[in-house]
């Protein structure tokens, strides 16, 4: 199992998610708000759990997988999680994702969180691009992408859903 690291930003810490973390997870995606743009069993306790179980305990790869985010003042209050892993099997592209509890919105966490696993993405994983694929109606998550670098490469199709793609690429996070 690949071992992440932690990081810490100027206002929190980002610790790699683990099944301590679980019942925040689960309580997080019974929020309506939260996951109104990501299709999932957040109305299945059983298939829930087994789904977050599940990525819990997955190994993505060296360097890629999820850390729960918290704050330096509250560590024991947990704000969300980002992600980083791959699209698919062949792991031939990796992507950047963020969920955050209804009450860490709108405070810069995302974005602070964000740009701390971008940067490590390129800088020390050595990785050639990133994508995150949004809902084109979830634009709290746009904005976060745009905030950290991305370029909003337009609309796609994306499981029957459309999507907007955004993309970050090495030489491009080395100019900012």
């Amino acid at each position: 199992m690949s071992i992440l690291p932690t990081f810490t930003t100027t206002r929190l810490m980002l610790k790699p998610r683990n099944l301590v973390d679980l019942p925040a997870c689960l309580a997080m995606d019974r929020d309506p708000a939260v996951t109104k743009f990501i299709p999932g069993p957040w109305s299945d306790p059983e298939r829930h759990d087994a789904f977050v179980r599940e990525r819990i305990g997955t190994d993505f790869g060296h360097g890629l997988g999820y850390w729960s985010v918290f704050q330096h003042d509250h560590p024991e209050l947990f704000l969300g999680w980002i992600l980083l892993t791959p699209t698919d099997k062949t792991k031939s592209q990796v992507e950047i994702g963020w969920r955050f509890t209804r009450n860490a919105w709108g405070k810069g966490y995302a974005t602070e969180a964000a740009k701390a696993i971008l940067d490590y993405a390129m800088e020390t994983l050595d990785l050639d691009g990133v994508v995150a694929n949004i809902d084109h109606e979830n634009l709290g998550s746009i904005q976060v992408a745009l905030k950290i670098g991305m370029t909003d490469e337009g609309l796609q199709e994306g499981d029957g859903d459309p999507c907007r793609v955004f993309r970050a690429w090495r030489n491009a996070c080395k100019q900012r």
